[in-house]
């Protein structure tokens, strides 16, 4: 990555005032060189120095940091602002007066675009970029799912390792890792920042399927309070086919494990919504076809089952109806050992006595809006 180094900006400071003030003018000269990826004997001839001396600090500014290794204090460089990315190549003239050079002005963040709701993938111009192991896709994640809130090193770890964390303080590490990933190479500025509190996501860098997601659910509550079914079916659509597979899949830690969870939920829910509007707008055979595909995947879910039933009811297909509920009964007692709920039993006994209204087959006005997705 194009650096441009400075040793001399009191703003670098501001960040990490504590830390700075424990390395020496030479220590942080080190550690600035370091960041801009220089070898110890390139460093050496830099600053003039012996080499040995130059590994004497870099041992010294671990300690004093708690830093692991070389990989650890390159992203301390830049956290702190030692380092600054910038654009050309880093400087190498032969002083080392040349440690000093001034920071160029930001420019346009390059845009990335990110996916959780399947396996955790991104891409720059199209192109899939490689995100590493599970743990540092689910550092991304968490980035992500942060939707711009700082989030402290104790918090991912919290949030990526739970009850077992790591031996050593990997997060900087991975850090600078999907830095490195997600930076074109191009633009000035890194996609993952430090703040005064943690790490974030550039405002405005990456475009997020779950951030659409969010914004699909709050226009899908728009429009069934507007009473428009057209346009909550068309919104419903949309949002589900932001999904293509298990949300977070195969991702660890509690934060992944619980957005999951969220996650399939809310896709279940948008399924409901849209089908009971299909549902009320005639489209009885795409709202089966939808329900089957659901029902399929979760077996257990009995409300999902129960409002199969009224569909293929419905759409005079009787004995599939009772045939669902002989499933949904069957798959209850070997997995759960329960019995049918209320629920589903009064949806048989309607059934079999062609009681629609009974069925509920038209939505309640306003029903699901807001949380309930």
């Amino acid at each position: 990555m194009p650096t441009t180094l400075t040793t001399d900006r009191p703003r670098a400071t501001t960040l990490f005032r504590p830390a700075a003030a424990m390395l020496g003018h030479q220590e942080r000269r080190v550690l600035s060189a370091i960041g801009c990826g220089l070898r110890d004997d390139e460093i050496a001839a830099e600053l003039a120095v012996p080499e040995d001396t130059v590994a004497e600090h870099f041992a010294r500014i671990l300690v004093k940091l708690g830093l692991r290794d070389r990989a650890a204090a390159i992203v301390h460089a830049f956290d702190c602002g030692l380092v600054v990315p910038g654009r050309g190549p880093r400087p190498r003239s032969a002083g080392p007066a040349s440690l000093t050079v001034a920071a160029r002005a930001p420019g346009p963040v390059p845009k990335v675009r990110i996916s959780l709701l399947g396996p955790v993938r991104a891409w720059r111009d199209g192109r899939l970029i490689d995100l590493g192991h599970l743990r540092q896709q689910a550092v991304l994640a968490a980035l992500t799912l942060g939707a711009g809130r700082s989030l402290s090193q104790q918090q991912l770890l919290d949030d990526v390792w739970g009850m077992e964390p790591p031996v050593t303080n990997v997060v900087p590490v991975y850090v600078y890792r999907l830095r490195k990933a997600l930076h074109d190479g191009a633009g000035p500025r890194t996609i993952i920042e430090r703040g005064l509190r943690g790490y974030q996501l550039v405002p405005g860098a990456v475009d997020a399927d779950v951030a659409h997601l969010r914004e699909l659910v709050t226009g899908i509550g728009k429009a069934t309070r507007a009473g428009e079914p057209l346009e909550v079916v068309r919104l419903c659509a949309q949002a589900l086919k932001l999904f293509h597979g298990e949300p977070l899949a195969g991702l660890p830690g509690p934060l992944a494990e619980l957005e999951r969870l969220r996650l399939i939920e809310r896709r279940i829910a948008i399924v409901r919504r849209k089908v009971e509007w299909q549902l009320r707008l005639g489209q009885d055979a795409e709202a089966i076809d939808e329900l089957f595909a659901l029902t399929a995947a979760h077996p257990l879910d009995e409300p999902l089952a129960a409002m199969l039933m009224r569909a293929l009811y419905r759409d005079g297909r009787q004995a599939e109806a009772l045939t669902v509920f002989e499933r949904a009964r069957r798959r209850l007692a070997d997995d759960l050992g329960v019995p049918p709920s209320r629920m589903l039993r009064r949806a048989r006994q309607m059934i079999l006595h062609g009681d629609e209204a009974g069925l509920g087959l038209t939505p309640p006005a306003g029903a699901g809006i807001g949380t309930g997705l």
